[in-house]
């Protein structure tokens, strides 16, 4: 009904519920849309609440070939952020408040952004090409039906539903750079969107606000939770790409630069 009423949106799209009877157990799954296309590389994931609270990976998380590190993580290894245009940084802002109004209604908590980088100036040292080269060609092999299953798609809701999608842009990512100016790409999403604030989250999260500092720990009322998940998103995480001053405003502003004789 979300997706209907609202196709910008960066909460998960399920696709089916089943429930498998084995042993005398119900064993119910879920199928949902996969946020990282599998014919590109990410070399960064990070799964961000917008909490610190024990927010750093774990060793045997960092231990894995393809590891997804935290808010703390993010924090230090990306302490600029990621820069994007300004229309793009505007359309995910906006579309990650509409998504947080929508959990907030149903009273849920806890969830994170799931976000995936890929370092398009790294993946071209990878394969030995020089700069400005052409990468290689990963685009998927056949047209794929979407709906709206892209990252750029989820925040400018752009495909029609049922149509197909065959970009050369590497699957839909959304571009943004890096403080070093390399550029990027990135899948991103929201996830584990099925916790609710109920009496035993309640308890939780009392609990741990005697111990520690209350706003900094995950488990949070769903109005705090969706501030504080918003503000971290769109103050630390995401950021404008600073505007160039034009010429005339530098010589303007600027000190006046005396002329040899």
């Amino acid at each position: 009904q979300n997706l209907n009423q609202n196709p910008r949106t960066l909460l998960p799209k399920f696709y089916g519920l089943y429930c498998v009877q084995a042993g005398g157990k119900n064993i119910r799954i879920v199928v949902m849309n996969n946020l990282l296309p599998r014919s590109v590389k990410m070399h960064l994931k990070y799964d961000l609440k917008g909490s610190t609270y024990k927010r750093r990976a774990s060793q045997k998380e960092r231990d894995k070939v393809f590891p997804t590190y935290k808010d703390l993580d993010f924090m230090q290894d990306v302490p600029d952020g990621l820069f994007l245009d300004s229309d793009m940084y505007n359309a995910l802002c906006k579309t990650l408040q509409r998504d947080c109004l929508v959990l907030q209604s149903f009273k849920i908590m806890d969830y994170s952004l799931l976000v995936a980088i890929h370092n398009m100036d790294l993946a071209q040292r990878e394969q030995g090409l020089p700069d400005g080269a052409a990468p290689a060609d990963t685009r998927r092999p056949a047209a794929q039906k979407a709906l709206y299953s892209t990252a750029m798609e989820s925040i400018q809701g752009e495909a029609r539903r049922g149509g197909t999608i065959e970009t050369d842009d590497q699957m839909g990512g959304i571009p943004a750079r890096n403080a070093r100016g390399e550029r990027l790409l990135l899948y991103i999403g929201i996830i584990d969107v099925l916790q609710s604030y109920r009496f035993v989250k309640k308890l939780e999260h009392s609990w741990k606000a005697l111990v520690h500092d209350g706003d900094t720990v995950s488990v949070h009322r769903p109005s705090f939770y969706a501030e504080r998940f918003q503000r971290f998103m769109c103050n630390t995480v995401f950021k404008k790409i600073p505007l160039k001053p034009s010429p005339s405003k530098k010589s303007r502003s600027g000190p006046a630069i005396p002329r040899r004789s």
